[in-house]
């Protein structure tokens, strides 16, 4: 990826692998900013992932978006399994390894990182923007987990703004 789709957010990206699935998240069209679908087909696809991907993998990768979209919400139903390998390593720990090809090798390594973020307990940080025009994913690195924008000064002064002309308007 020659620009990742989080960088489109002028936003500092997850920690360690969570980073991937943030940028797959990222990777939706946000029409108020101008941003294309980056898996909109299997080119588009290829350039975001710089591997070959068919339309097919796009509509898969589009799915699997869907997917950990709904997972971060924590109303995920039941999926088809997806493969990795556990590989010990010559210092006796064990790691994940994604399997596969195309949009099955990706999804393997988001669900992965998804694993391993529930695991370290970083997985409840990652978010989508609040406002509805955006949903940008972000990392929210607030002391206590209350971040809701992806930044405070556009979706958030938006939002805020809207909030306090209506508290005027029902005062008046």
């Amino acid at each position: 990826m020659s620009q990742s789709p989080t960088e489109r957010f002028h936003l500092a990206p997850a920690p360690d692998g969570l980073q991937v699935v943030q940028n797959l998240l990222n990777t939706r069209a946000i029409d108020v900013y101008g941003l294309p679908d980056l898996i909109a087909d299997g080119n588009a696809a290829s350039t975001t992932w710089g591997m070959p991907l068919s339309d097919g993998d796009a509509a898969t990768l589009r799915a699997l978006r869907s997917d950990v979209e709904a997972a971060i919400a924590g109303e995920i139903a039941a999926r088809p399994a997806v493969r990795v390998e556990l590989v010990p390593d010559v210092d006796g720990t064990v790691r994940l390894s994604p399997t596969g090809t195309g949009a099955g090798y990706i999804a393997s390594r988001i669900w992965s990182e998804v694993l391993l973020a529930q695991r370290a307990d970083t997985w409840r940080r990652l978010k989508r923007c609040k406002n509805e025009l955006c949903g940008s994913a972000f990392y929210d690195r607030s002391r206590n987990n209350s971040g809701v924008w992806h930044d405070v000064k556009t979706c958030g002064n938006v939002a805020n703004l809207r909030a306090s002309r209506a508290r005027k308007r029902a005062k008046d």
